[in-house]
This record gives structure tokens, C-alpha cells and sequence, in this order.
């Protein structure tokens, strides 16, 4: 495998109860570039982020991370290699902040030294203090649990990072001030990053490329200025003005 490895998806399909979720001919993310995967509720975003990590399995077609196939034999190792952060956090109640970041390192035998060593890092990243890994989930905000959840996704430092839809459920102020963080520790780290999102402003300030789907299937990929400017699609240009103007768009990105 490459140092830092790309994403690739073949002729990937997914049917739930005979209903088509997936189909997905072709799909690359580049090393090192953070694609944005956007739509409507149902259109196979959450499903693809779940397929890459093999939660499920495909009905047919595969992927593929540095060039090694998710399936069952080698997904293990692959898992080493990717963080996941999904909507809320998804950490446990029960363990503190550090636990919960700790928790994969623990397992892989981590002596406490470098544990704590990685977790000071990991706080000067994201912008927090430690007096707070002291704290259960609950003691803490809804942005300060996703930065734990990031800190936990990006602990045994991977090359991949998969993120479903994780700033969702917060406060616009906190969002708006996560997705820039986020968007300087994509640049800072330079992880290969498939991140889910509903939200066009989102996507446009997090991604350097943006795909839209549509029923399970590409509509159009590319930049902001290309889906705005350069539609394939009547569906492209109503998606994008149902959420906010084009030009508040492309004038909120650099």
C-alpha cells in the first residue's frame, strides 16, 4: 500500500429489499484530498461511507484502499488505517473523553506514556484543554464531543479518514466554527478524507471536491464554482438553490 492511500470504488452496487440504494460505476479519491459526498435523505451517501468501511457488503462491485480490497480477510488491518467519526461522536457514556480517545490504542497495546503523548498532540490540533478529557460525554458540548470524536478518529494517526455527517446536529454558530477547524486540520494533515454531508455551504467550505448524488447514483462532481456555474443537470441547480443562493455560496470560499 501507498503511504498515504486513495479510495477507489468499481461497479459498486447496493439494493435494500429489491430497492436500489447504490450505483456507482466509478469513483476515485485522490491521496491526500478530501472529497465532499452531498445530497438528499436517501441518496446513498450514509451507504457508501458504511460500504468503505465494511460495515456492509456490497451486492456487487468492490473497493479498494492503497490498492487492497475491503473484504472480510483484510479488513482488520485496513480499519487500522482509517478513522471514522459519524454523527454525535458516537462515544460512549460510560468511558471519560481521553478513554474514549484512547480506546483503539489501548487495545493495540499502547503503553500510557505515548497514549498521553498522542492525546497532547491531538488537543493542540483541535483546540482543546486537557482539563477536559477528564470529562464524561455528557459534561461536554456538542462541539467539544465531536472534537473528542476526531481526536478518537485520528489517534493511531490513519491515512483515511471517513466522516458521516458529523457536525449535523449542532448549533449553526458551533458548526460554522467546526467546519473551518476542520477544514485547517484536513489542510495541516493532508489524509485522504470522504466526508457526508446535506449541506451545500458545508460541503463548499470543507471540500476540494464536491459529488452529488442523486437516487444512489453521481449526478455531477466536481468544484462549487463548476456545480453552480456548469450544472449537468436541471436536478444539480435546484439542489443547490433549495438550501441557500449560489452566490452566498461561492463568495463564503476563498
Amino acid at each position: 500500500m501507498s503511504p498515504t492511500p486513495g479510495i477507489e470504488v468499481d461497479e459498486l452496487r447496493k439494493s435494500y429489499g429489491g430497492s436500489l440504494a447504490l450505483d456507482i460505476p466509478k469513483l476515485s479519491v485522490p491521496a491526500r484530498s478530501t472529497l465532499v459526498l452531498i445530497g438528499p435523505s436517501g441518496c446513498g451517501k450514509s451507504t457508501l461511507l458504511r460500504l468503505v468501511v465494511g460495515l456492509i457488503r456490497p451486492d456487487e462491485g468492490r473497493i479498494t484502499i492503497g490498492g487492497v480490497p475491503m473484504e472480510p480477510s483484510t479488513r482488520r488491518g485496513l480499519l487500522l488505517r482509517m478513522g471514522y467519526v459519524i454523527q454525535e461522536g458516537g462515544l460512549f457514556p460510560h468511558l471519560t473523553a481521553l478513554e474514549n480517545v484512547a480506546l483503539v490504542a489501548r487495545d493495540q497495546g499502547w503503553p500510557e506514556g505515548r497514549i498521553r503523548e498522542r492525546a497532547r498532540e491531538l488537543l493542540e490540533l483541535t483546540g482543546m484543554g486537557w482539563e477536559l478529557l477528564d470529562r464524561f460525554p455528557v459534561e461536554l458540548s456538542g462541539g467539544q464531543r465531536q472534537r473528542v470524536a476526531l481526536m478518537r478518529a485520528l489517534m493511531l494517526d490513519p491515512e483515511v479518514l471517513l466522516m458521516d455527517e458529523p457536525l449535523a446536529a449542532l448549533d449553526p454558530m458551533i458548526r460554522a466554527g467546526l467546519q473551518r477547524d476542520l477544514r485547517r486540520v484536513f489542510q495541516q494533515l493532508r489524509k485522504t478524507v470522504l466526508f457526508v454531508t446535506h449541506d451545500i455551504g458545508e460541503a463548499a467550505t470543507i471540500g476540494d471536491e464536491i459529488v452529488l448524488l442523486r437516487a444512489g447514483r453521481i449526478v455531477q462532481r466536481g468544484s462549487i464554482r463548476e456545480l453552480t456555474q456548469s450544472p449537468a443537470d436541471p436536478f444539480v441547480t435546484e439542489f443547490l438553490k433549495a438550501q441557500r443562493p449560489p452566490e452566498a455560496i461561492i463568495g463564503g470560499v476563498a
